[in-house]
Protein backbone atom coordinates (compact mmCIF):
# COMPACT_ATOMS: atom_id res chain seq x y z
CA UNK A 1 0.00 0.00 0.00
CA UNK A 2 1.33 3.28 -0.92
CA UNK A 3 1.43 6.13 1.57
CA UNK A 4 1.54 9.96 0.20
CA UNK A 5 4.57 11.97 1.96
CA UNK A 6 3.76 15.58 2.24
CA UNK A 7 5.62 18.81 3.94
CA UNK A 8 5.03 22.11 3.95
CA UNK A 9 8.63 22.63 4.72
CA UNK A 10 8.76 21.79 0.75
CA UNK A 11 6.72 23.52 -1.85
CA UNK A 12 3.58 22.44 -3.14
CA UNK A 13 3.51 20.74 -6.59
CA UNK A 14 2.71 22.25 -9.74
CA UNK A 15 1.03 20.06 -11.03
CA UNK A 16 -0.82 16.24 -10.67
CA UNK A 17 1.63 14.48 -8.41
CA UNK A 18 2.78 14.25 -4.93
CA UNK A 19 6.35 15.56 -3.10
CA UNK A 20 6.57 11.60 -2.41
CA UNK A 21 5.28 8.24 -2.14
CA UNK A 22 6.74 5.76 0.45
CA UNK A 23 5.97 1.93 -0.57
CA UNK A 24 6.45 -0.06 2.26
CA UNK A 25 10.58 1.17 2.97
CA UNK A 26 11.27 2.44 -0.39
CA UNK A 27 10.55 5.95 -0.81
CA UNK A 28 9.87 7.78 -4.27
CA UNK A 29 10.81 11.49 -4.33
CA UNK A 30 9.72 14.17 -7.04
CA UNK A 31 11.65 15.80 -8.97
CA UNK A 32 12.41 19.37 -6.66
CA UNK A 33 13.35 22.12 -7.57
CA UNK A 34 14.78 25.42 -6.24
CA UNK A 35 11.38 26.95 -4.78
CA UNK A 36 11.43 28.34 -1.62
CA UNK A 37 8.65 26.62 0.12
CA UNK A 38 8.13 29.75 3.08
CA UNK A 39 7.22 32.03 0.13
CA UNK A 40 6.38 30.20 -3.29
CA UNK A 41 8.95 31.59 -5.04
CA UNK A 42 12.09 30.62 -7.34
CA UNK A 43 15.71 31.28 -5.31
CA UNK A 44 17.37 33.73 -7.64
CA UNK A 45 21.14 33.66 -7.57
CA UNK A 46 24.11 31.58 -9.32
CA UNK A 47 23.51 27.91 -9.83
CA UNK A 48 24.79 27.14 -6.47
CA UNK A 49 22.33 28.13 -4.50
CA UNK A 50 19.46 26.95 -6.72
CA UNK A 51 21.06 23.64 -6.30
CA UNK A 52 21.30 23.80 -2.43
CA UNK A 53 17.53 24.84 -2.63
CA UNK A 54 16.88 21.61 -4.21
CA UNK A 55 18.81 20.04 -2.20
CA UNK A 56 16.68 21.26 0.97
CA UNK A 57 13.85 20.49 -0.17
CA UNK A 58 14.81 16.89 -0.53
CA UNK A 59 15.99 17.00 2.82
CA UNK A 60 12.32 18.22 4.37
CA UNK A 61 10.74 15.78 1.82
CA UNK A 62 13.33 12.73 3.39
CA UNK A 63 12.54 13.84 7.08
CA UNK A 64 9.23 14.03 6.83
CA UNK A 65 9.15 10.32 5.83
CA UNK A 66 11.90 9.53 8.55
CA UNK A 67 14.62 9.40 6.65
CA UNK A 68 17.96 11.07 5.44
CA UNK A 69 21.05 11.81 3.00
CA UNK A 70 21.97 8.45 4.43
CA UNK A 71 18.87 6.66 2.87
CA UNK A 72 19.39 7.72 -0.91
CA UNK A 73 20.23 4.87 -2.88
CA UNK A 74 19.51 6.61 -6.30
CA UNK A 75 19.43 9.91 -7.47
CA UNK A 76 18.59 11.80 -10.89
CA UNK A 77 19.97 15.54 -11.77
CA UNK A 78 18.70 17.59 -14.89
CA UNK A 79 20.04 20.39 -15.34
CA UNK A 80 20.17 23.09 -18.13
CA UNK A 81 23.88 23.60 -19.07
CA UNK A 82 26.08 20.91 -18.79
CA UNK A 83 28.73 23.71 -18.06
CA UNK A 84 27.40 23.85 -14.78
CA UNK A 85 27.75 20.30 -13.56
CA UNK A 86 30.82 21.50 -11.54
CA UNK A 87 28.95 23.49 -9.37
CA UNK A 88 25.86 21.89 -9.25
CA UNK A 89 28.18 18.77 -8.07
CA UNK A 90 30.06 20.81 -5.76
CA UNK A 91 27.12 21.94 -3.77
CA UNK A 92 25.20 18.12 -4.43
CA UNK A 93 28.53 16.28 -2.88
CA UNK A 94 28.32 18.28 0.70
CA UNK A 95 25.03 16.45 1.18
CA UNK A 96 26.45 13.06 1.10
CA UNK A 97 29.34 10.98 2.05
CA UNK A 98 31.46 9.88 -0.58
CA UNK A 99 31.85 6.23 -0.13
CA UNK A 100 27.67 5.50 0.57
CA UNK A 101 27.20 8.37 -1.67
CA UNK A 102 24.47 6.68 -3.97
CA UNK A 103 24.20 5.74 -7.89
CA UNK A 104 23.51 9.27 -9.92
CA UNK A 105 22.75 10.27 -13.11
CA UNK A 106 22.95 13.96 -14.67
CA UNK A 107 21.37 14.73 -18.31
CA UNK A 108 21.13 18.30 -19.78
CA UNK A 109 17.91 18.83 -21.13
CA UNK A 110 16.15 21.94 -22.80
CA UNK A 111 14.03 22.85 -20.36
CA UNK A 112 12.72 22.04 -17.01
CA UNK A 113 9.31 23.60 -15.00
CA UNK A 114 9.39 27.04 -14.26
CA UNK A 115 12.29 27.17 -16.95
CA UNK A 116 15.05 26.75 -13.72
CA UNK A 117 18.11 25.71 -14.19
CA UNK A 118 18.20 22.14 -11.86
CA UNK A 119 16.37 19.85 -10.76
CA UNK A 120 16.72 16.66 -8.78
CA UNK A 121 14.86 13.70 -8.14
CA UNK A 122 15.86 10.42 -5.36
CA UNK A 123 15.02 6.91 -4.21
CA UNK A 124 15.93 6.13 -0.73
CA UNK A 125 15.61 3.04 1.30
CA UNK A 126 15.00 2.59 5.13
Amino acid sequence: MKKIIHTSKAPAPIGPYNQAVLIKDTLYISGQIPIDPATGKLVEGDIKAETKQSMENLRAILEEAGMTFEHVIKSSIFIKDMNQFAQINEVYGTYFDADTAPARETVEVANLPKFVRVEISMIAVK
